[in-house]
């Protein structure tokens, strides 16, 4: 046996494909299927099942469309009762796929009520489980991705499914769907995979004495939920169309379609420098589709601003993972339309702006990020809630908004949107407000 782990760094998830004797298992894979199903090939390895754990929140799945490329049969839980064929997983009935492999599930709810986790058996031995966003490295999956009414109850059945796996025994791999970076996770996941027995050592969550104090402790300070992750569980149970071409037409700059909502994805200096005015600014990185999936309105036609040298496809990738097919084209040449502009400073030019008397500040960090430190004086507002919200009040247009975040990469973006406002930002790059922090004590 061998498997096999593809990561998307910029959802925080990992696909895996199990090869067991020339046959193979894909287990949670995303909508761009080719990369798994090119390994498959370069493996010799003919799919023979398909799993889903559960019905994502984060993402599309491509599990149906894999299942349908390669003839393999897709197994999802039996709760989950999508809008397609499917071979229904029952708690703790086998499903024998030849060659002494065996797909157990083990019915395991908390971050779902569906949610379904799969032990491998070799010769009637357990090796590894599938756990999805069950248990986790060092963490688990959260409970309230369906609701604050709901979220209490799935964290205490989350509680019995931590404990349901971590009988299993010790050496048996654990192979988690989500992990860091993933806003699946109840609190920070670490690595990406584990065993049995080092989460029994060293998971505090398996630590918990009781099943309310367990509950308290998911829920006690939520990290916030993307904005596209209210689209994904009914995409997932109606079942999304493949994804189309990776492809974006050339378009000038003075041909926009109407209503579009344009993205400048180039690099954060070439960006402040200059952009055209009311575009949103996120540069191109692992994370810039979550971003947009979070920032834009769903389904609207976008609009690409970008270096002849970036890669297109994958931005365009990034975005047809959560659903977004709405690409219209790129603009690689602004011409003498990009008079949008902020400032980018460094370090210690920023903290000099900042010490100024009457200087603004405006952290856009997640809630949990300031609650850790914090800057004396700062206006606070999460990036996302900039739309949702507005800009703070207390922030005066007619003078320069200082704007940190982690590592400059939020900051940008907020500043391309404090512009759309009539603010003058001022973004700090390569730093965060906890270099900012030290800056200011030394």
């Amino acid at each position: 046996m061998e498997i096999v782990s593809f990561r998307t760094p910029g959802l925080g998830d990992q696909t895996y494909l199990l090869t067991h004797d020339g046959h193979g298992v894909l287990v949670d894979p995303q909508r761009d299927i080719d990369r798994f199903l090119a390994e498959a090939a370069e493996r010799d390895v003919q799919l023979r099942f398909v799993l889903e754990t559960h019905l994502h929140n984060d993402y599309v799945s491509g599990g149906r469309q894999a299942a349908l490329r390669s003839g393999a049969e897709l197994v999802l839980p039996a709760a989950a009762a999508p809008a397609y064929p499917h071979t229904p997983a029952f708690h703790l009935e086998d499903i024998r796929g030849g060659q002494g492999l065996v797909l157990r599930p083990i019915h395991t709810p908390g971050h779902t009520p569906e949610h379904t986790s799969y032990l491998i058996l070799i010769d009637g031995e357990p090796v590894a489980v599938f756990s999805g966003g069950s248990l986790l490295v060092a963490s688990a999956g959260r409970p309230d991705l369906l609701g604050r009414p709901r979220a209490r109850t799935l964290a205490r059945l989350q509680h019995g499914s931590l404990h349901r796996l971590a009988g299993l025994p010790r050496g048996v791999e654990l192979l988690p769907t989500h992990g860091e970076g993933s806003f699946c996770t109840a609190s920070g996941a670490g690595r990406h995979t584990s065993t049995i027995g080092a989460e029994i050592d060293t998971n505090p969550l398996l630590a918990v004495p009781d099943v309310e104090t367990f509950a308290d402790r998911l829920l006690a300070d939520p990290m916030p939920i993307p904005a596209f992750y209210q689209y994904m569980g009914p995409a997932n149970t109606l079942g999304m169309p493949p994804m189309p071409p990776v492809i974006a037409p050339e378009l000038h700059a003075d041909q926009l379609p109407a209503g579009a909502h344009v993205v400048d994805i180039r690099p954060r200096p070439v960006m402040a420098a200059g952009h055209l005015p009311g575009s949103l600014g996120i540069e191109l990185g692992v994370d810039f589709g979550s971003w947009a999936g979070w920032l834009l309105p769903h389904d609207e036609a976008i609009v690409l601003v970008a270096d002849r040298d970036q890669d297109i496809p994958e931005a365009v990738t990034q975005l047809a993972r959560i659903g977004v097919d709405t690409v219209a084209g790129v603009v690689h040449d602004l011409g003498d339309r990009a008079t949008a502009r902020f400032e980018l400073l460094d370090l210690p030019a920023f903290a000099t702006r900042a010490a100024a008397a009457g200087a603004q500040l405006l952290d856009v960090r997640m809630p949990s990020e300031h609650a850790a430190i914090a800057i004396e004086h700062a206006a606070h507002r999460f990036l996302p809630d900039l739309i949702t919200e507005g800009v703070p009040a207390e922030l005066d247009p007619a003078r320069p908004v200082l704007v940190a975040c982690g590592s400059g990469r939020r900051a940008a973006i907020a500043a391309t949107l404090l512009l759309r406002h009539g603010y003058q930002p001022v973004a700090l790059d390569r730093a965060g407000v906890p270099d900012l922090a030290a800056a200011q004590a030394a």
